[in-house]
């Protein structure tokens, strides 16, 4: 492909906080224009695995992240060059707060010159809207904001009361009454997933292209702004230079109860060299031939039961464990992994027992946050975002590094093949390292 710049239409929905709407709006400004015959490419910031889901399925076209810590500058320069070698329209969601995190929604919309829109829920208040948004679009200089959306706006009067109170050079946008039919479903790691609601998404989105239709203030609704878009320092949808997955086959979990899956981790494998094949460890009854096997991140413990009663797959696993193959098993994959998985209703299931140790939700109370993975193959970056807890489990070989606390972070375990954590890695961030671990280098001298 070429490597000039390119120009693109794009803009960046961020927000005061979290639970404005923005996944909501983003998802209805991707179905509107991609009714109008455009492509539509579309940007999470932050580690999500459940928002991508609903925005592919409201821009027919694939999600990816894009956050400088984890990934890395050039690795989202890249991603969002070859976005606009073929959009129409490039949207970002961001995350929680437009200033929240290091780096915030803010610090990427600044990197790469993206204007943003404000989104904000504005139910319970009038003039104050406007300053909050003149507030947030004035408080650093290298950041453009378009203009402000207005979320669950009671009436135009309502409307009125804000846009009268905006300066001229930060209009309304859009004025969008609460409306429950395009509301999204949520559970509690978030929004459910798509593939389980996909005829109800379907119905919501339309109804949202009628929500976005009807607003008082239509500017949301004509193409913004052309935006440069400049070719990284490396293109990361060609091979590295090692090929050092090359000829080797990974079989990835994927069904209901593991689905925490990026897509940006299968292009890594891809471009390592590896094929990809996938199973269910909730409906096969045998696995497909692998080298290596990915136990991703997701719901397992509202498929506990089934995953226990499919003693077909788990002797498989517990085979191609024996082989001391490798294994990478995240989060929902390292419950699986356990001894035992008790879940919500406090019901307690066998599940693979490659790892010693026991599973157990606990409700509400969760830990979060950005780490490295700290493993003898090298460091990996990451992310945990969990509510359950594990115990009895084997002294692991390192913990995460936290990304500003001197605290150790989750565990990390090494048992024959597998390697065994609640951190959620992202492969783009250490190519090297994610190759040794699935072609079982047991550290960094070895593979050297």
């Amino acid at each position: 492909m070429s490597q000039e710049t390119i120009y693109c239409p794009a803009i960046f929905l961020t927000a005061p906080a979290s639970n404005q709407g923005k996944t909501t709006i983003t998802a209805a400004l991707a179905r509107y224009f991609t009714k109008q015959g455009k492509v539509v490419r579309v940007f999470k910031t932050g580690p999500d695995y459940l928002d991508p889901q609903i925005l592919a399925q409201a821009s027919k076209q694939p999600v990816e992240q894009l956050d400088i810590w984890m990934a890395g500058d050039d690795y989202c320069q890249d991603r969002l060059y070859q976005a606009a070698q073929v959009a129409d329209l490039i949207l970002v969601e961001g995350a929680m707060g437009m200033f929240d995190g290091d780096p915030s929604s803010a610090d990427l919309a600044a990197r790469f010159g993206i204007p943003m829109a404000i989104v904000m829920d504005v139910k319970g208040m009038a003039q104050t809207a406007a300053a909050l948004a003149t507030g947030l679009a004035n408080f650093r200089d290298d950041v453009s904001v378009t203009g402000l959306i207005a979320n669950r706006c009671g009436s135009e009067r309502h409307a009125e009361l804000i846009r009268d109170a905006l300066p001229e050079s930060l209009p309304l946008l859009a004025t969008l009454k609460r409306d429950e039919e395009v509301t999204l479903p949520e559970r509690h790691l978030g929004l459910v997933q798509a593939e389980e609601v996909a005829d109800e998404l379907e119905v919501r989105f339309e109804a949202a292209v009628d929500w976005l239709q009807q607003s008082n203030d239509l500017g949301l609704l004509r193409l913004p702004e052309a935006v440069a878009f400049h070719p990284a320092q490396q293109d990361y949808s060609q091979p590295p230079a090692k090929q050092s997955l090359q000829g080797k086959t990974i079989a990835v979990a994927k069904d209901a109860a593991f689905s925490f899956i990026y897509d940006a981790n299968l292009n890594a494998l891809k471009s390592l060299g590896a094929n990809i094949v996938f199973f269910s460890p909730l409906k096969d009854a045998s696995l497909p031939p692998a080298d290596g096997l990915w136990l991703p991140g997701g719901y397992p413990e509202l498929h506990a039961k089934a995953l226990s009663e499919n003693t077909a797959m788990r002797t498989a696993l517990q085979a191609f464990f024996a082989t001391g193959k490798p294994i990478l098993a995240e989060c929902g994959g390292m419950l699986y992994s356990l001894e035992e998985l008790t879940d919500l209703e406090g019901h307690c299931y066998p599940m693979l027992g490659i790892l010693p140790g026991q599973g157990a939700m606990r409700g509400k109370r969760g830990c979060q946050g950005m780490q490295t993975a700290v493993i003898p193959q090298g460091d990996i970056r990451g992310h945990a975002h969990h509510r359950s807890r594990s115990e009895n489990t084997p002294e692991p070989v390192g913990h995460g590094r936290r990304q500003r606390h001197p605290a150790p972070g989750e565990a990390i375990y090494q048992q024959q093949g597998l390697t065994a954590s609640y951190l959620h890695l992202f492969f783009p961030s250490n190519l090297e390292a994610v190759a040794a671990l699935f072609s079982g280098v047991k550290s960094l001298e070895e593979s050297a």
